[in-house]
């Protein structure tokens, strides 16, 4: 069973050991091996028109509305007042000013109309209801005034005036656009921020959102080109819902934002794509011990992640996808009391700078394929871990894993750097492993109960690998097109330096083990058969030559070991 670190606990553990997945230094003689990351492309203006992004309106057309506490006045058509209630029916801009007390604006145009609110220092609250209504119209564009403080408050409760279920501070049942360069407060203690039944669009303003459920939630789309958020939610930070297929999907592409959330952080049963932007997530935030979902980032479909910075801080996984993980840039530091990275299917690593600073799982998937990119993670339990199930954990809650072994996982590296600091399994695959490039650094476990490797089969034809860790459950490739070496070296401490030479006294490979060991694995293209070489691991040194590519197996590892040499190894999966 998965032991599941609280946010408080993650906080205070990230705090105390920040930098400690940075572990182990290491470097080798030979290339990494090209990045062969490529940019995911999308068309953005299949998200933003260019009046999403433009904010402007002619102020020598447009129709002020000015709220006076229980009242409003207004100097134009299309406006019914009713005491504190304003609504309007047709297509124009409105520019609002001043305060209700205890009323709110109700849109109510044609389902081809579209309407812009201008909110220019409008403070609007509604004891029973939203602040803002759109009952109907094409679009309606809310813009923040440059300069303008606007504030929304509901007062604590929701009280049905239509067959609509009204449950937020700004609630659309059609398009909703957000922009402007102005700023905007939403107070909602009884439900939730922003909600829009079919697309809900941002792409500029500065955003305090407090809420007792979702801060943001769409049906259809949520879509974030630009701005400023701070986000506070009982339940989810962002959220896109939608049970038909092709709907429920995040796109972002900038802004800054802060998310606070009890629930999940940002989450989509569609796809989520980060395509830019500055993110700082903590979900599970006040540290319950609950049964819902309480991951940073989480997707039904494809999560992807192109461009960005994402800080998450999360109970349960940082990155989560009940089908494929795809990041090919951006900056990634992760905290989690589960997994760092998980998808159901697969995980594609291609580029960026991934940090885990804390897991129970590094990364996941029923594949994991690393081709580029620099990844440092820390793991109670294993590495990397290419299983052959999905986890329950996903959108129905928690759950524990159901990887076993499967011989359609597979956990395959030719590129990038990789650093692993693995309590449990460095990198274990349920089924192959293959490593034909990169440079991969394992400090694995120091209990004869799993290995710095553990795999059903292993091959290599390219990179550089040095893992250390018990000898109990030590393992080699089983086949290789360069030289492989397992060797016994007798119990060395934390810090002890392991370094591969050439006859000549050149080195081929180094790295500092974070941990204490007792077994070395490293292979490297410079390592040839019939070459002449020598290992020091601490105060073990021994000199050998490879008659042939694999030298030491799980059956005994190294000539002066114990554990043989010049054998294949490889082991079932237990």
């Amino acid at each position: 069973m998965k032991k599941i670190l609280t946010v408080p606990a993650l906080l205070l553990a990230v705090l105390l050991t920040f930098s400690a997945c940075t572990q182990g230094t290491g470097s080798t003689a030979s290339s990494a091996g090209a990045d062969d990351s490529a940019a995911v492309t999308v068309n953005e203006a299949d998200y933003f028109s260019d009046r999403d992004r433009s904010g402007a309106w002619d102020e020598s057309k447009a129709v002020s509305i000015t709220l006076n506490g229980n009242s409003a006045a207004c100097d134009g058509s299309g406006v019914e007042i009713d005491g504190s209630v304003v609504t309007i029916t047709a297509e124009g801009v409105y520019v609002l000013s001043g305060t209700l007390d205890d009323g709110c604006i109700v849109v109510n145009a044609t389902k081809d109309e579209k309407v812009q609110l201008v909110l220019d220092g409008v403070t609007i609250t509604s004891s029973g209801f939203a602040p803002i209504y759109v009952k109907q119209a094409d679009k309606v564009f809310v813009t923040l005034a440059d300069g303008s403080l606007n504030t929304l408050t509901n007062g604590g409760s929701f009280t049905a005036i239509d067959e609509n279920d009204v449950d937020a501070v700004i609630f659309s049942k059609d398009d909703l656009t957000l922009n402007g360069t102005g700023s905007l407060i939403v107070n909602s203690p009884a439900g939730h921020g922003v909600v829009g039944k079919d697309e809900v669009t941002i792409t500029g303003g500065s955003y305090e959102i407090t809420a007792a459920k979702t801060a943001i939630s769409a049906n259809d789309v949520l879509a974030v080109a630009d701005g400023a958020f701070q986000l506070t939610a009982g339940t989810n930070g962002m959220r896109a819902k939608n049970d038909d297929a092709g709907l429920g999907n995040i796109y972002l592409a900038g802004g800054s934002f802060k998310v606070t959330a009890d629930g999940d952080g940002i989450s989509a049963t569609g796809t989520l794509t980060v395509a830019g932007g500055s993110f700082t997530v903590i979900s599970g935030a006040s540290g319950s011990d609950s049964s819902a979902s309480q991951k940073g980032l989480k997707s039904g479909g494809t999560l992807t992640v192109s461009d960005g910075t994402i800080w998450v801080v999360s109970t349960d996984d940082a990155i989560h996808s009940d089908s494929s993980v795809t990041i090919a840039n951006g900056t990634l530091n992760l905290s989690s009391g589960d997994d760092g990275i998980h998808a159901d299917e697969t995980v594609t690593i291609s580029g960026g700078s991934i940090v885990i600073n804390k897991s129970y799982e590094g990364i996941e998937g029923l594949v994991i394929r690393i081709s580029g990119g620099e990844i440092d993670l820390a793991a109670s339990d294993d590495g990397l871990n290419a299983g052959g199930g999905a986890d329950s954990s996903g959108f129905g809650g928690w759950g524990g894993d159901s990887f076993g072994e499967n011989s359609s996982a597979s956990l395959e590296i030719s590129g990038g750097v990789l650093r692993v600091n693995a309590d449990g399994d460095g990198l274990d695959s349920n089924g192959s492993f293959t490593l034909s490039g990169g440079e991969v650094y394992v400090s694995g476990p120091t209990n004869d109960g799993n290995g710095a490797l553990d795999y059903s089969s292993g091959t290599v034809t390219g990179g550089s690998l040095v893992a250390t860790g018990s000898g109990g459950m030590a393992l080699n490739f089983n086949s290789a097109t360069q030289g492989a070496i397992l060797l016994s070296v007798g119990t060395q401490a934390a810090g002890s330096t392991v370094t591969l030479t050439d006859e000549s006294g050149s080195v081929i490979l180094t790295y500092t083990a974070e941990k204490a060991f007792n077994a070395v694995n490293l292979t490297s293209p410079a390592l040839l058969q019939g070459g002449t070489y020598t290992v020091t691991a601490g105060t073990y040194s021994e000199t050998l030559t490879l008659s042939e590519l694999l030298y030491g197996s799980a059956a005994g590892m190294g000539s002066r070991g114990g554990f043989g040499g010049n054998m294949g190894g490889g082991r079932g999966h237990p």
